[in-house]
């Protein structure tokens, strides 16, 4: 069964109730990013795996959970109660299947204080841009997705910051992976705001570190 990266700061009050909905079978990774409020010791009381990711930085705790991941799929999600664990086999599953390389969670908004309009006109920019100068039909550069192990692991992704997600995108596709969407719910996080979508200037540093990813 998949393992199931959780990239965290901070997400404590989020986490008992998205680890008490993964799915029988998958098992959580959190990759802690530098969190002071008891992340890592919440994650491991509820039987989490916990790794510790340095530098700050979303990819670089993405990314040391993918390394952590023992698993043939290997599954990419939001720690902060954003998404419901309970979907991640409709992304696994055209994996499991044979049928995408790279499955995609295309966010759908289950309310509107789920997504302000500056995160979904930030996300809207980018992928119309991947979609611009590589032609790969994406629409949403969302963290929820699912891919094999080893070859996420051969695809040599370097960015340590938020431009991990889109790198990841560009590397499958030139790697002629087959790269799809599937719609997943998209919910107002447990508690707090996000580090991305919750504020303009979260949504302008990951548009521009993933504008950096593009003009490499």
């Amino acid at each position: 069964m998949p393992d199931v990266v959780l990239p965290c700061l901070n997400e404590a009050a989020a986490l008992p109730w998205v680890l008490s909905r993964l799915p029988g079978g998958y098992r959580a990774i959190v990759a802690d990013n530098g969190s002071t409020d008891g992340s890592p010791r919440i994650a491991a009381a509820h039987s989490a795996v916990v790794v510790h990711a340095a530098p700050r930085g979303f990819g670089a705790a993405a990314h040391a959970g993918l390394r952590a991941a023992t698993a043939d799929i290997v599954c990419f999600m939001d720690a902060d109660g954003s998404f419901d664990p309970r979907q991640l086999p409709r992304v696994v599953a055209p994996v499991e299947e044979g049928r995408l390389d790279l499955s995609m969670g295309r966010r759908r908004p289950t309310d509107r204080r789920a997504w302000p309009v500056h995160g979904r006109v930030g996300n809207a920019v980018v992928a119309w841009r991947l979609r611009r100068s590589s032609g790969i039909q994406v629409y949403d550069l969302g963290p929820m997705r699912a891919a094999r192990r080893e070859a996420l692991l051969a695809l040599g992704l370097v960015d340590r910051r938020f431009g991990y997600p889109l790198e990841m995108v560009l590397r499958a596709a030139e790697a002629g992976w087959r790269i799809a969407e599937v719609d997943v719910d998209y919910a107002p996080r447990v508690a707090g705001r996000s580090k991305v979508t919750g504020t303009v200037r979260g949504t302008a540093r990951a548009v521009r570190d993933m504008t950096k990813v593009l003009s490499r």
